[in-house]
This record gives C-alpha cells, sequence and structure tokens, in this order.
C-alpha cells in the first residue's frame, strides 16, 4: 500500500532526474554549486520525507530508497563542505539522522536495513549506492526509475565489473574492491565464488583459479574539481 499519491513519487523520481543530470558529470558530484544553492536539493529531500514506499512493489521501493541514499550522501557532503573525504566526518554513514519517507534513519539503515536486509539476494545494490568516495562504483547523473530499475542495476554491475580500476587483473592474479570483502556473501549466494559472480559480467573472464586480493579503498572525495 502506498500512502502518498502517485503524482507525489512521480514528481520525486523526476525532479531527482533533474537534479543528478544537473549536479553530476562523468561521475562526480559538483558539490560546490549545491552548497552555493541548496534549494533544489532541500525541496527534493521535503518531498521523499513525504512519500511513504512499500516493499510489495519492489522496483518503486527499490528506486526510491536507492536515489534517497545516493540524495542523502550528497546532504551529508554538502552540510559539512569542504571535506575531503566522508570518513573525515565522524559517524557520517553510522550515526547522523535523516528525515526520509517518513522514518528518521542513517545512512547505514537505509543501506543495510531498508535495502540489504529486505532483499538480501540482490548484491546489485553496491554498484548503485554511492558512498562519496571514489573507490565506489560512480554515481550515475540520472535517477533510478521504477521502469528502468532493473536494466539500471544490471548497467551498473556490468560497468563496474568490466572497468579495469575496479576489477583489475594482472597475469593470473586479481585485485578486487574491498566491497567484495566486506560483503563478500552477497556475492556468494548460491554456491557461488567471487571469480564465478565477477565473471557472470565479464566480457573478458578472469582465470577460474586467479588468486584474488583486494587494494585499498579510496575514500577521497568524488567531487568536480
Amino acid at each position: 500500500m502506498f500512502f502518498a499519491h502517485g503524482q507525489d513519487e512521480n514528481a520525486f523520481f523526476s525532479k531527482a532526474d533533474i537534479f543528478f543530470n544537473t549536479y553530476v558529470d562523468q561521475g562526480r558530484v559538483d558539490y560546490k554549486s549545491i552548497v552555493q544553492d541548496r534549494s533544489e536539493l532541500d525541496v527534493l529531500l521535503t518531498l521523499a520525507n513525504e512519500i511513504r514506499v512499500s516493499s510489495e512493489d519492489e522496483t518503486t521501493y527499490q528506486a526510491f530508497w536507492i536515489n534517497g541514499y545516493n540524495l542523502l550522501v550528497i546532504k551529508s557532503i554538502v552540510d559539512v563542505y569542504p571535506i575531503k573525504s566522508p570518513m573525515d566526518k565522524a559517524g557520517f554513514f553510522e550515526e547522523k539522522i535523516h528525515k526520509i519517507g517518513g522514518k528518521e534513519i542513517t545512512l547505514n539503515d537505509i543501506e543495510h536495513k531498508m535495502l540489504r536486509g529486505v532483499f538480501p539476494k540482490e548484491s546489485r545494490f553496491h554498484f548503485v549506492l554511492v558512498c562519496a568516495g571514489l573507490g565506489c562504483p560512480p554515481i550515475i547523473s540520472k535517477a533510478y526509475t521504477p521502469n528502468t530499475l532493473d536494466i539500471q542495476l544490471e548497467t551498473q554491475t556490468s560497468l563496474a565489473l568490466n572497468n579495469p580500476e575496479f576489477i583489475q587483473l594482472h597475469k593470473n592474479k586479481v585485485k578486487i574492491s574491498q566491497i567484495f570483502e566486506w560483503y563478500k556473501g552477497d556475492f556468494t549466494q548460491s554456491g557461488k565464488n567471487l571469480i564465478n559472480y565477477i565473471n557472470q559480467y565479464r566480457t573478458v573472464k578472469l582465470p577460474e583459479k586467479a588468486k584474488v586480493s583486494y587494494y585499498p579503498y579510496n575514500w577521497a572525495l568524488n567531487e568536480i574539481k
């Protein structure tokens, strides 16, 4: 059941799409411009707090919370800008409370309770939730929408896993993001190993017996300089 009118949801996705298109370019965010005039962001998040979504409508629910997470990460950076990394602000992910969807919630709550907790088999969330660090898969310059969500999830996962910086192959050794270390269980469901999972999306497959290690996560801010 939805508590908000459909037009509110449509307005949210439409405004979010305009916002991302305006302030995101090639995986980086124009925080300086948002700081100078944050009215669009504030209006968007006020609207987002009036919307109620149900997990019974999976695509609308997931699209709402993915966009909500990415918008609130941007807001959290803007609130303390200038800053060089989200890790420079204590409690950035696990303590700061946000109002969205009629809830008072942290960024970690959105990721782990509202998304991963409700849809534990959906590993592709990791390629669309953007933590403001350059180590994350890049933020896109459009909103995730119910009608396009599955294609967008598939596209972003494929882009990440074919990116030679994200998956670094050197002969029979492969270095991969710490995302795979932190959330290994999400990627190794149904008896898969990490190589099996990554190869589902790879154009050039990794060697089955490649030696896997993890490169350090880059927490530098994903801002347009």
